[in-house]
């Protein structure tokens, strides 16, 4: 698999219907009117993975209270999403793209570097889709670490 294309604001968001932690089809489309954040990460209870959920987790009622609704998707098969979910006490819905489509699709997979090597991988994205499908922020290459509190300054949550 080669680098994707990056989305940029006013792309059209590219759709998907993924199973979630409990193997319930999520489709962007049940999000039409409303603003919703998709962030995409590497794997679920690996240390940087489960600091930047918690942090999402943390600012929920933030987010919701500003309009905002929020979906991780990672690789992971939904077993150990749930098992992730429970374990963290997550409260939003994460969701399994285990060939990697949907990542290939928004452009969060692809090449990264890591320890100085370059591979193949999930690059942490994060992405605020709009009312309409509409991409408004995407934000490649994003640090697990303070991420969440760098979005809501940059979105006034």
């Amino acid at each position: 698999m080669t680098d994707t294309a990056r989305l940029a604001p006013g792309d059209e968001a590219p759709a998907f219907s993924l199973p979630d932690a409990d193997g319930n089809t999520v489709s962007l489309a049940d999000y039409r009117g409303r603003r919703v954040v998709v962030y995409f990460y590497p794997a679920a209870s690996t240390p940087g993975c489960t600091k930047q959920a918690c942090d999402f987790r943390d600012n929920l009622a933030e987010f919701n209270g500003a309009g905002l609704d929020v979906v991780g998707i990672s690789p992971d098969k939904p077993a150990k999403l749930a098992k992730f979910r429970d374990a963290e006490g997550l409260t939003f819905p994460l969701l399994s793209d285990p060939d990697r489509s949907v990542l290939a699709a928004w452009g969060a997979f692809g090449e990264k570097k890591m320890y100085g090597k370059t591979v193949q991988g999930v690059i942490r994205s994060t992405f605020v889709v709009d009312e309409n499908g509409k991409i408004a922020e995407a934000q490649y290459n994003v640090r697990a670490t303070g991420h969440v509190a760098k979005l809501r300054r940059d979105l006034s949550v």
